[in-house]
């Protein structure tokens, strides 16, 4: 088998033996692997600045029987300001921990490496409203994974704007306040909630942070969008609970 080079992102890193890591990295052409860097727990080896968790490199990788090997690694870019704060810190671990459950194996995952470097960088750079970002990545690798919502209209009436409408997480549909009524459903989402749902489901990746939205909205779309993510996952994130104990 010959060796190749991609660029990936460190999701986790887990120490194995005493100077060695295994890392789980996603790539855009690959999706999410595994890879023994070898020695690269060494302050003097070539590998130790390009294999830590939230590191975006450029790897050699070999096939080998059960993971790949690391055989050379560069650092791209290293998301610094992460670590400024908790709240940040365990933002990023859980995006990190859902991507690499919901991201795919061996096929493409460009988009969903694309989204969460963007996510990564609005953390490190604090671009944005922290809820604001850990809805973002909710939604939209949600949706990005198969689990498109559909956010055009109401699904009994077809009304398409309005206050109160009820987001089924399960199924994924729209019902206006009326039909919710009928159903005994109670609307979660406000118009600015409403808005921000289908933004960052639709819209083209370079303007997904391209809205504003008040806190009252905010919270709303917060609740909805975790429920959703949460939803569709196969089993719980280690991370959820810490993250909810510092950023409610």
């Amino acid at each position: 088998m010959e060796s190749f080079v991609t660029t990936g992102l460190v999701l986790r890193e887990t120490r194995y033996k005493e100077s060695d890591r295994i890392l789980t990295i996603l790539t855009p052409d690959q999706g999410v692997i595994s890879a023994s860097a070898k020695s690269s727990l060494r302050l003097k080896n070539k590998l130790f600045s390009a294999c830590g968790l939230f590191c975006y490199s450029e790897f050699t990788l070999m096939p080998g029987k059960n993971m790949f090997n690391v055989l050379e690694a560069e650092n791209l870019h290293m998301f610094h300001g992460i670590s400024s704060s908790i709240e940040g810190m365990s933002l990023a671990m859980y995006l990190a921990e859902m991507a690499a459950a919901l991201s795919p194996a061996n096929q493409e995952a460009d988009k969903e490496l694309r989204l969460l470097l963007n996510c990564l960088y609005m953390i490190s750079e604090q671009k944005a409203d922290l809820r604001v970002i850990k809805a973002v990545f909710e939604l939209r690798t949600m949706s990005e994974c198969g689990f498109m919502p559909q956010l055009l209209c109401c699904k009994s009436c077809g009304a398409y704007d309005g206050s109160g409408f009820y987001f089924d997480v399960q199924e994924g549909y729209l019902l206006c306040e009326n039909c919710a009524a009928r159903e005994n459903k109670r609307g979660g989402l406000d118009a600015g909630a409403l808005f921000a749902l289908r933004h960052i489901c639709l819209v083209e990746d370079k303007r997904i942070f391209g809205f504003r939205i008040s806190a009252a909205s905010l919270t709303r779309l917060s609740a909805v969008a975790e429920r959703y993510a949460l939803t569709h996952l196969d089993k719980p994130l280690k991370s959820y609970d810490f993250l909810k104990s510092v950023l409610p």
